[in-house]
């Protein structure tokens, strides 16, 4: 007897397969616009904007299109009437994959479109708890876990998002001091579409034991992406980029990490690798990998960090 083929929740498509999913799409980015948009070591190009995140955005947008005549059908039942709900996406992945680039360019694309949505993009890392707390608890080299958010607040956020509530303050985070800044804050103001990009945003949590109701942030994303890759090729750039780093930001001496600029190559690039292994690939394994089956799409990349496959859940 033949055993039956092995089932898979996801259509798989390599970048050629899946960039004939443009159809007729215009490409409204340049290579200009590429290169603001990029994160460091990230060397997306102009053809792979066209061939991947081209077809996405305009599944995108048939996606808002299904959520927003979906609303009016529900409102229609329930005799209600009110402003259409916000749609959020969701871009996770490991630290150094490249989950900044892909919401930076999938929100230029978006905002571009010929209707002209009002797109917004957060980052979670304003939801990161201050240094002063995480070292009051402790668990400052456990920074990006789970713990180190205030999900509680980021929670809210997504609810008062989706419950149209208008101008939403949300904390900002800098990557050279290394901490929640102070005082400074963006103010999200009813989008039609909301980017949320983060390492843990596709987590569960706990449930409780009393079987009462609980809200996940994961319980508020309407579509949501992994960006995904082999563990080796997400050490490696995580290393290239904290060399380039090294070279660049590091040497501000306003940096959190001006010391590195100072150490030698040797040194850094120790301290560095023990990063990775005490800190990032923990969180990889333990906490973010675990959530990839979770999405709704699984950008794929290979190791020269170009996205060779492209898994789309099936409905």
């Amino acid at each position: 007897m033949n055993a039956r083929p092995k089932l898979s929740p996801y259509h798989v498509f390599t970048k050629a397969e899946w960039s004939k999913f443009r159809a007729d799409a215009p490409m409204t980015l340049t290579a200009e616009d590429l290169d603001r948009l990029r994160s460091l070591n990230d060397p997306i190009s102009l053809a792979e904007a066209e061939q991947v995140y081209l077809p996405l955005t305009r599944l995108l947008s048939l996606y808002v299109e299904a959520i927003q005549n979906l609303h009016e059908v529900s409102s229609r039942f329930l005799g209600t009437t009110g402003n259409r709900v916000p749609f959020i996406i969701g871009v996770a992945g490991s630290v150094a994959v490249g989950k900044s680039t892909a919401a930076r360019v999938l929100h230029a694309l978006l905002k571009r479109w010929p209707n002209s949505p009002k797109v917004d993009l957060v980052t979670t890392d304003g939801f990161l708890y201050p240094n002063a707390v995480l070292t009051e608890r402790g668990i400052m080299t456990r920074k990006g876990f789970p713990e180190s958010y205030d999900r509680n607040r980021f929670v809210t956020f997504l609810s008062d998002v989706k419950s149209g509530r208008r101008e939403i303050a949300v904390p900002t985070y800098s990557h050279l001091v290394y901490d929640v800044v102070v005082g400074s804050e963006v103010v999200i103001d009813q989008p039609d579409i909301l980017i949320v990009e983060g390492l843990n945003i596709l987590q569960p949590g706990e449930l409780p034991h009393d079987g009462k109701p609980i809200l996940f942030a994961s319980d508020f994303i309407d579509f949501s992406i992994y960006i995904d890759a082999e563990e080796a090729d997400i050490r490696r750039w995580f290393m290239e980029r904290f060399f380039r780093l090294r070279e660049t930001a590091f040497t501000d001496e306003k940096s959190f990490f001006h010391r590195f600029a100072e150490m030698s190559a040797q040194e850094a690039g120790a301290y560095g690798h023990m990063v990775w292994k005490t800190i990032n690939l923990p969180n990889l394994r333990e906490n973010i990998l675990p959530t990839r089956s979770r999405a709704d799409l699984i950008l794929k990349k290979g190791y020269d960090h170009q996205i060779a496959e492209v898994r789309l859940r099936r409905l």
